[in-house]
C-alpha cells in the first residue's frame, strides 16, 4: 500500500475522533435534539469552517481529494485542534506544515540550567531563535561575556558581537563567522516578520552597526548547524570550538549550543579557563 492510500484512512480515522470529541456548546451552537453520536455533525464542522459539506465529508471519508493550509487551518480551528494535532493533520493530508509563530521563550527551566553546567567544562548556553541568551554555564560567560547587560535588557550574542570592537570582540575570522550567524537570523526573522519585538530588534542593531544592515540586506538565510569557531581570550588566549545545535523539547525556537574543543591545546585552555571562572555572574 502507497504512503497516500495509507495516510487517506488515518486521516479520515483522526478527523471523526476529533469531531466527536467537540461538543455543539464548545462552538457556541445549541445542543439540538436527537443527535444519534457525541460531538459535531459533519455539516456543522464544514459550516463552522466555511467549506462545503460534500467537500468535507470526501474529506472525512479519505477521498483522494486536495486540501489547501487555509482550509486545514479552518477546520484545525472548528475541532479546536492544539500544536501536535495540527501538525498531525498535515501530514496525513500531505500538506506541507508551517508552524504557528509563537512568542519566544525568554526565560528556562532549571531542569535545562543543571544540563548546561553539567556541561562544565564545555562552554555552553540556551539561545532562542534571536540570539536571546536565555541561561549560559560559567565557562561560556567567561569566555564570551565580561561586560555586565543592563537589568531590563536581555543578554544577546548578536548584539554584543555587532558592537563591541573589533579589537575587543571575542570571536575571531568575522568576516565569515558573522554572515552566517546573521543568516541563521534571517531565516528565523521568517516566522516573525511584522512583529514589533522582532522589528526593534532588527532597527536597533541597524543603527548600532552598518556592519549589521550590510549583512542583512544580502537577505542570505541560513540554519544552525555544526560549526568549527575560533575565539580569543584574554587569559586563555586563542581557542578552537566546535559549536554543536541541540533542540529543546518543549520549546519552540530555542536552541542549547555546545562548544567543544577542537584540539588538544584548546582542550587544556579551556579546563584551565574553567578553574579561573570568576563565580560573579556577569550575564544576569
Amino acid at each position: 500500500m502507497g504512503t497516500t492510500q495509507r495516510r487517506r484512512p488515518e486521516l479520515a480515522a483522526f478527523l471523526r475522533n476529533r469531531r466527536a470529541r467537540v461538543t455543539p456548546q464548545d462552538v457556541g451552537m445549541p445542543p439540538g435534539f436527537r443527535r444519534r453520536t457525541p460531538g459535531l455533525r459533519r455539516e456543522e464542522v464544514a459550516q463552522l469552517s466555511g467549506v462545503g459539506i460534500t467537500w468535507y465529508t470526501w474529506l472525512e471519508q479519505g477521498r483522494p481529494i486536495n486540501a489547501s493550509a487555509q482550509v486545514l487551518d479552518a477546520v484545525a480551528r472548528t475541532l479546536r485542534l492544539d500544536p501536535p494535532e495540527r501538525e498531525h493533520l498535515y501530514h496525513l493530508a500531505e500538506v506541507p506544515y508551517t508552524p504557528t509563530p509563537e512568542a519566544l521563550a525568554q526565560r528556562i527551566g532549571p531542569e535545562v540550567q543543571g544540563i548546561i553546567d553539567a556541561l562544565d567544562p564545555r562552554p555552553a548556553v540556551v539561545y532562542n531563535s534571536r540570539y536571546d541568551i536565555l541561561a549560559a554555564n560559567r565557562v561560556y560567560r567567561n569566555l564570551f561575556f565580561t561586560k555586565p547587560v543592563p537589568a531590563d535588557r536581555t543578554p544577546n550574542a548578536l548584539w554584543r558581537l555587532f558592537t563591541y570592537s573589533e579589537e575587543d570582540c571575542p570571536l575571531m575570522f568575522r568576516e565569515t563567522e558573522l554572515p552566517v550567524m546573521v543568516a541563521t537570523l534571517r531565516a528565523a526573522y521568517g516566522l516573525h516578520a511584522g512583529e514589533p519585538a522582532w522589528e526593534d530588534f532588527i532597527r536597533g542593531l541597524s543603527a548600532a552597526s552598518p556592519l549589521f544592515v550590510r549583512l542583512w540586506e544580502s537577505g542570505d538565510v541560513a540554519e544552525p548547524g555544526r560549526r568549527v569557531k575560533v575565539f580569543r581570550h584574554a587569559e586563555a588566549g586563542e581557542l578552537r570550538m566546535t559549536s554543536l545545535s541541540l533542540s529543546v523539547n518543549g520549546m519552540p525556537e530555542c536552541r542549547i549550543v555546545v562548544y567543544t574543543p577542537d584540539d588538544e591545546e584548546t582542550e587544556r585552555r579551556t579546563a584551565a579557563l574553567r578553574e579561573s571562572a570568576n563565580t560573579k555572574d556577569p550575564v544576569s
